[in-house]
């Protein structure tokens, strides 16, 4: 996962992976809170220098998703979004520390909140909406597509392009399909 999200008009908000990057301070911190003595002064002392540490990235997380979802609040008038189960994910692909980390579903809740302050509208496009799988230039859904194919390749019109941004496009038609019925 190296997005954030991937627009329409293809923008996109490339992660910073706060949580990542404070691993390895993370681990030396909670490795000397393990070794200290349960009840004594220093434990505690630890025990608030790695809760620093998560705090820390909390805040770098939720400013980053506070400036993205305000940018696109304030460039368009409704924001069309798939669905997605953002915890099952991360069970059942195997990204657990990717996906936990992007707080994609803060995002969502604060480009929501943001949305209806302006009087403007989000769309949720259902989860099984075949975003992915559709051509976004004949329409032709595939009966497969692995996760690891990045590139969407249309065998029947010939189109490439990125898979996110194919996806992006679907969900945009899909959601103004919505907005108008």
């Amino acid at each position: 996962m190296k997005e954030l999200y991937v627009s329409s008009d293809g923008m996109s908000a490339e992660y910073p992976r706060y949580y990542r990057q404070s691993l390895d301070q993370l681990k030396r911190e909670q490795r000397k809170l393990s070794l200290c003595q349960k009840g004594s002064e220093n434990r505690n002392k630890q025990r608030i220098k790695v809760a620093k540490i998560h705090e820390k990235v909390t805040n770098q997380r939720k400013d980053f998703l506070h400036k993205q979802s305000k940018q696109i609040t304030n460039a368009v008038d409704a924001v069309c979004i798939e669905d997605l189960d953002m915890k099952g994910m991360s069970q059942a692909l195997n990204f657990g520390k990717s996906v936990m980390d992007n707080g994609f579903g803060m995002f969502v809740t604060m480009l929501n909140y943001k949305l209806m302050d302006q009087g403007k509208q989000l769309v949720k496009i259902d989860r099984w909406f075949p975003s992915s799988k559709r051509c976004s230039s004949c329409g032709t859904v595939k009966n497969t597509l692995l996760l690891s194919e990045r590139t969407y390749h249309c065998e029947d019109c010939g189109m490439k392009m990125d898979r996110d941004y194919n996806a992006s496009i679907n969900i945009k038609v899909e959601g103004i399909r919505l907005l108008l019925a």
